[in-house]
């Protein structure tokens, strides 16, 4: 399972590098939503991984310039990396929300609810692409895997 987990999140750090670069190159034509979603993305994984490893944490809608940005996924999939390295799937984390309530879930429960918060996201902002009349590049993970 471990090993699934590094190809999914290896196959989102691939497709977000990429996404930067479609981001920048199109920055001036995008709705207002477009970069703050994409950073709301990176700094989802960030609160997540730090939740886990008990570090300071990023604010979810903190928005950040768009080269920074690749740099903080790169980081981001780096502790992502070192957690399925150095930690069980099956440890339980306990930690509090944004809103302060308290919760327990399981490290593979918490890497999966980001990849798949990277999934739901990653449509909006294609969404929100075609919407801009831009051909987005294509994120499918079967495509990655060919």
């Amino acid at each position: 399972m471990k090993a699934f987990f590094s190809d999914i999140f290896t196959y989102h750090h691939r497709f977000n590098q990429k996404l930067i670069d479609q981001l920048i190159a199109h920055e001036k034509i995008l709705p207002d939503r477009t970069i703050p979603l994409f950073c709301h993305t990176l700094n989802a994984q960030q609160i997540w991984n730090a939740r886990i490893t008990k570090k300071d944490t990023l604010g979810v809608h903190q928005i950040h310039p768009l080269e920074a940005c690749k740099s903080l996924d790169r980081e981001n999939y780096q502790e992502t990396l070192q957690i399925l390295e150095e930690r069980a799937l099956d440890e339980m984390i306990a930690y509090g929300n944004s809103k302060g309530t308290e919760f327990t879930n399981s490290i593979q429960e918490i890497l999966f609810h980001v990849a798949n918060h990277f999934s739901h996201h990653k449509g909006q902002i294609i969404s929100d692409f075609r919407q801009s009349g831009i051909a987005p590049i294509k994120t499918d993970y079967i495509l990655y895997k060919r």
